[in-house]
């Protein structure tokens, strides 16, 4: 009897323990998945706000009935998220310029981060001096940055990579569209109504010909601005036209590799696009005009001159890969510039 209590109670201790692990690794799990700041390297009080966006599901594309719905939006198919981080609002000039003017990337040099006692990444390249003020003097405090090449946007986030110790990179356009739907079946985050997206984002209409400060309109369901308009956003992804119409169901961090120049793909529309280009499915590709008056030769891969309606925001996902894998993400530019 005492042996059978023993093995009973021991047999409820193993499983009062498994059930307290279970319940503690998932709390921690949770604990990850909170929003959070990060001071960027060479600055003193400029900070990259990230927010949590949770593992799921998605229905990536539009639907045929879609109001001005493009071909290169289908057929949907279903993307599996895996859980990540990106950035509050678009990456402004504020947290841009360290990373571009050389006294402050000296400074940043002394702020290295190892993992295990090691770099994360490589060598890193830096921009080459811009020869114009790239804003165009739109503004520049608390504005996004822009006119910069997709490298240009990879490199940036190389460097917080190696500053930070965290793994930053650009949204694949499956994790894009995920974030900006947060959880909508809608041509838009907020709904269908055409008629509410001034309420939400800066377009053709109500921009007055140039980009705005982040966050002064309606952030989606899970706190992100201006994923609708203001400046239209790199991805990872090369952009192809038809391949949706091909596409099987896929994870939220697979990706078309970049291999030509052109076309990559950008998302969620600008200040100087109308509505239907705003819509979370919309997709668009870079073209050579974007840099139409550079006068380097040969033409810049750092700036797009003629781009003021594009930037970028980061992402960061929760599983952190392998130093090899990163380095997979931080490719150099085709050789077609």
């Amino acid at each position: 009897m005492n042996h059978f209590c023993l093995k009973r109670n021991s047999t409820f201790f193993l499983l009062f323990f498994l059930s307290f692990y279970c319940q503690l690794a998932h709390a921690q799990k949770a604990s990850t998945l909170q929003p959070y700041q990060e001071l960027v390297p060479g600055t003193k009080d400029i900070f990259l706000e990230m927010l949590p966006i949770p593992a799921g599901e998605f229905m990536m594309g539009s639907p045929d009935n879609e109001a001005n719905r493009k071909d290169d939006e289908g057929r949907q198919h279903k993307v599996k998220v895996a859980p990540f981080w990106i950035g509050k609002v678009e990456i402004t000039w504020n947290q841009y310029d360290p990373f571009t003017t050389k006294a402050m990337r000296d400074e940043a040099l002394n702020m290295d981060k190892l993992v295990n006692g090691k770099p994360l990444v490589d060598a890193i390249s830096y921009p080459s001096p811009s020869y114009v003020d790239m804003s165009f003097g739109m503004g520049k405090d608390g504005y996004p940055a822009i006119n910069m090449t997709q490298y240009a946007a990879l490199m940036y986030c190389k460097w917080l990579t190696i500053k930070t110790g965290h793994f930053y990179r650009l949204p694949t356009e499956a994790e894009w569209e995920y974030a900006c739907r947060a959880g909508s079946k809608t041509a838009y985050s907020f709904g269908d109504d055409v008629k509410q997206l001034a309420d939400y984002a800066w377009f053709y209409d109500n921009s007055n010909g140039g980009y705005k400060k982040g966050a002064l309109k309606k952030p989606n369901a899970w706190g992100l601005y201006d994923m609708h308009g203001n400046v239209t956003e790199w991805t990872l992804d090369q952009y192809v036209a038809d391949n949706y119409s091909t596409m099987k169901d896929r994870k939220g961090a697979d990706y078309t590799p970049v291999v030509t120049l052109y076309p990559i793909a950008v998302k969620g529309g600008s200040w100087d696009d109308d509505p239907d280009r705003l819509r979370s499915a919309a997709r668009r590709g870079s073209q050579p005009s974007w840099k139409q008056r550079d006068p380097q030769i040969p033409k810049s891969k750092w700036w797009f001159t003629d781009a003021s309606f594009c930037g970028f925001r980061v992402v960061r996902p929760v599983e952190q890969p392998s130093k090899e894998e990163i380095e997979k993400y931080f490719r150099t530019p085709p050789s077609d510039l």
